[in-house]
């Protein structure tokens, strides 16, 4: 198992749900993506005030991602990402211009994301160029595994070697599309460090039923003792 102990992110834009998370002190910082943005209701010009909030939050990193499709415009826009402020991502897709990109941004001195990682070529690529992250999407790789009828090593085992070509670098994963806190437990038992996650599969992490009736328990003893 890794030594680098673990952080849990919030992958969301729902601000409301990603500022208790916040607040109560239970994640690291924040992820989105033009997507997560989208369904959240959020528009571009809208990012600097997102940053802006959940810095004031406590959000010790905060990550947005550049667009384009080319290295010029991945870098084009990264420069106003970067402006937001120290605490702020670059996250940069995993496709030919975007590695360019993501090298450029890293000797710039940005700290960077590759995102949408699918393969054990693509993690030494990044680490060979010395991003603080890269993401791969557990939940995806599944789907396209079972889509494909695909027989080899499974999405876990897979992500586990991506972390193994990281060994000795500068570079870690954050698994993302995760859709359970045992998709999360599953992972760390492989030596994942972060993981990145909705509202709801965080919540999840925080409860049990058992939980909870011990508390209610303790409460009414209290109440008999006088408190």
């Amino acid at each position: 198992m890794t030594a680098i102990a673990p952080r849990l992110f919030v992958d969301s834009a729902d601000l409301d749900r990603v500022s208790r998370l916040l607040e109560a002190g239970g994640v690291h910082g924040v992820t989105t993506n033009p997507t997560i943005l989208e369904r959240g209701g959020r528009t571009a010009a809208e990012i600097p005030d997102l940053y802006a909030r959940w810095e004031s939050e406590g959000a010790r990193e905060i990550f947005f991602q550049t667009w384009g499709g080319d290295t010029a415009s991945f870098l084009r826009n990264a420069e106003g990402i970067r402006a937001l402020g120290d605490r702020v991502v670059v996250k940069v897709p995993a496709t030919t211009d975007g590695f360019a990109a993501a090298s450029a941004l890293v000797r710039d001195g940005a700290t960077v994301l590759v995102t949408a990682v699918y393969s054990v070529a693509q993690a030494l690529a990044s680490a060979s160029i010395g991003v603080t992250y890269i993401a791969p999407y557990l939940g995806r790789m599944r789907d396209a595994a079972a889509l494909t009828g695909f027989s080899g090593p499974g999405a876990e085992e897979v992500i586990a070697r991506m972390q193994d070509m990281c060994t000795g670098s500068s570079t870690d994963v954050l698994a993302a599309s995760l859709r359970s806190p045992e998709d999360i437990i599953g992972l760390r038992m492989l030596g994942i460090p972060y993981f990145t996650a909705a509202p709801d599969v965080l919540e999840r992490m925080l409860q049990h039923d058992v939980s909870d009736s011990s508390a209610a328990e303790f409460d009414a003893a209290m109440g008999r003792l006088g408190a």
